[in-house]
């Protein structure tokens, strides 16, 4: 179990039930260290490890981190070759750990358009942790929330057109329901590591009531302390959705 004087801040009965996380810095990082992009990737490999143990540990139960957004296709080949061939080690390497650890591996995006063995290794994970109850590790792979959200419309009206369902009972729960974060809570905590404040083309939808905490910190050097502190952020806000203070106070 990770120890740290932050653990006595985090009040463990207000916990986010989702935390996603904008991974952003690996270049910069790069750069900084004068190394080649790429090593900036993989060791930002290594944040991941850490921070989806501390949520492991802490009993988050959705993780979601933004691993490759459809807009990155336009990188040079190099660099998505590179992209491609750091997830695939990553799940070979950490398949038996997510079993081991009751982690359920899952994707959200156009996964359809990696690469034909990345896709089959994805499903492999998928399926070989599917009975896992514990974290939901979430990867958005060729993922955008616009794409996401143009998606779901069209599959909506497909039903329409199809008879599935009335014209009149389109609503959002029947809009949810065609979102490839459909069976997840709605984000609570959303982190962008490198000092950016954009949401970048992410989970759009979902995060209308999400906590936005920015950090300076580049994503190779974000560790455990760091998503304590944004936790620690989270839980010193209070969310009213829309509310005033008093209603929640009474509820």
């Amino acid at each position: 179990m990770y120890k740290s004087p932050l653990m006595d801040q985090i009040d463990a009965n207000r916990l986010p039930r989702h935390i996603a996380i904008i991974m952003d810095g690996n270049g910069r990082w790069a750069k900084k260290n004068y190394m080649p992009r790429v090593e900036g990737h993989r060791q930002g490999v290594k944040s991941v490890d850490h921070i989806v143990t501390l949520c492991t540990e802490m009993h988050i139960p959705a993780l979601t981190l933004y691993s490759f957004s459809d807009e990155n296709w336009n990188r040079p080949r190099t660099e998505i070759n590179a992209l491609m061939k750091i997830l695939d080690t990553y799940l070979h390497k950490e398949l038996e750990r997510m079993k081991r650890e009751n982690i359920r591996f899952n994707t959200i995006g156009r996964v359809y358009e990696l690469p034909g063995d990345i896709q089959n290794l994805i499903q492999h994970a998928k399926d070989y942790t599917a009975d896992n109850d514990g974290l939901v590790l979430t990867l958005a792979l060729s993922y955008g929330g616009r794409q996401e959200i143009l998606d779901a419309v069209r599959n909506v009206v497909k039903q329409v057109q199809e008879g599935k369902l009335r014209y009149e009972d389109i609503d959002f729960p029947a809009l949810e329901a065609s979102l490839a974060t459909h069976g997840l809570p709605e984000p609570d905590l959303l982190i962008r590591t490198s000092g950016e404040l954009r949401i970048s083309n992410f989970l759009l939808y979902q995060i209308a009531y999400t906590e936005l905490h920015y950090t300076d910190v580049l994503w190779p050097e974000f560790r455990e302390d760091d998503l304590l502190k944004a936790i620690i952020d989270f839980q010193r806000r209070e969310r009213r959705f829309g509310m005033i203070g008093d209603q929640i106070v009474q509820a």
